[in-house]
Formats: structure tokens, sequence, C-alpha cells
């Protein structure tokens, strides 16, 4: 998904360590601000996760809640090396578990990795 001017997106798992630019970006791009708690379904979740957040699979069905059938979820996890880093084996069992598959890795910031996670075709309306 392409960011453009009028797109929702819903941001959960906000701590003081996230990447504030890159926010800031997005929210130049949609022309607005992230959501925190969405009156109607959004058309993607910026899910900022570290390996102390706990279950993974918890955080990743969270997210779906309120997003709309044809949106994604953008899992923001810190690179290698960075305090709350999660093992990308992690992240795959956790996506497989939540019923979702994992699409492309972006290097987004020098602190964090986002890794595109989708609903799998088949289960698309």
């Amino acid at each position: 998904m392409e960011l453009r001017t009028g797109l929702a997106i819903q941001e959960l798992g906000w701590d003081s360590d996230v990447d504030e630019s890159l926010r800031d970006a997005i929210m130049d791009a949609v022309d607005g601000d992230l959501v925190e708690d969405a009156l109607e379904a959004v058309d993607a979740v910026l899910l900022w996760w570290r390996d102390e957040d706990g279950d993974l699979v918890d955080g990743l069905v969270d997210s779906l809640r309120d997003l709309s059938d044809t949106g994604h979820i953008w899992l923001m996890t810190p690179k290698v090396g960075r305090p709350g880093y999660v093992d990308p084996a992690d992240i795959a069992e956790g996506a497989i578990t939540a019923g979702l598959a994992l699409a492309n890795v972006v290097k987004v910031s020098k602190d964090w990795h986002a890794q595109k996670v989708v609903r799998p075709k088949a289960s698309r309306k």
C-alpha cells in the first residue's frame, strides 16, 4: 500500500523509543494524524513491537480488530543489536499462528525494520 492523503492508519505500541521522524513522515504522507482508537475500519496498522512486549500473536490479532478487510499491518521491530530486538523466526511463527502471512521487509530507519503482515489471499473478502 502506498501512503497517500486520506488513508487512516492506526498506531499501536507507541512508546518513547519509536522513530518520531518516521511517524512524522507517515502523518505528512497521509495528511493526518495516526489513529489510536479507531471509530471505523482503518487502512493500515502501524504496530511497534519489542521482544518484551509479550505475546506477538496476541499483538497481531489485536491489530486486526479495527483493520479493514483489504488493509495490512506494518510490524515495526528493533533492528539486530537494538534493545527489544525480535528474532525473525519468532515473527514468522507469530504471523502463522495468528493466521497471517509475511510480505516484504523494509528498512525504515536506523533503529527499526518494518515487516508487512497481511491476511492470506484466500481469506480476504
